[in-house]
């Protein structure tokens, strides 16, 4: 039996802005975006899925889940208990690094070497971490 993960839901506070977010300045591609009705706590309910560039057919996808209610919200900002919960790979470490600090995204630290590739930890828009990995 085959199995795969295609999807990796993220609670986010507001789909429009994780939507820029991850499209303007993480360079993702928007896969879907589809309206999905009310839910029963009144709020509009979308379909909204993320995937990094040139990642079709490999990994997983962000769905993006704006938060619906106060328990929901609670998590936004630590869908990994505060340690690194993404690992984002790229073949050119160096221009995905300089683009996404042109466009605004904090690292924590600077590039570093590591027996596994060059790296460096980043924040999301609510300030989960994220590695970006240039695998060696």
């Amino acid at each position: 039996m085959a199995e795969h993960l295609p999807l990796v839901a993220l609670v986010v506070r507001d789909y429009d802005e994780a939507i820029r977010f991850f499209v303007d300045a993480l360079g993702f591609t928007l896969v879907e975006d589809t309206d999905q009705g009310v839910t029963a706590t009144g709020k509009r309910k979308r379909w909204v899925v993320v995937a990094p560039a040139g990642s079709a057919g490999r990994g997983a996808s962000l769905l993006l889940a704006e938060a619906d209610g106060p328990d929901q919200a609670a998590v936004i900002g630590s869908a990994a208990g505060g340690r690194v919960g993404f690992f984002l790979h790229t073949d050119d470490f160096a221009a995905q690094h300089a683009r996404m600090v042109a466009a605004g995204v904090t690292f924590r630290e600077e590039p570093r070497h590591e027996p596994y590739g060059t790296v460096a930890v980043f924040e999301d828009l609510h300030g989960n971490p994220w590695d970006l990995i240039q695998p060696a």
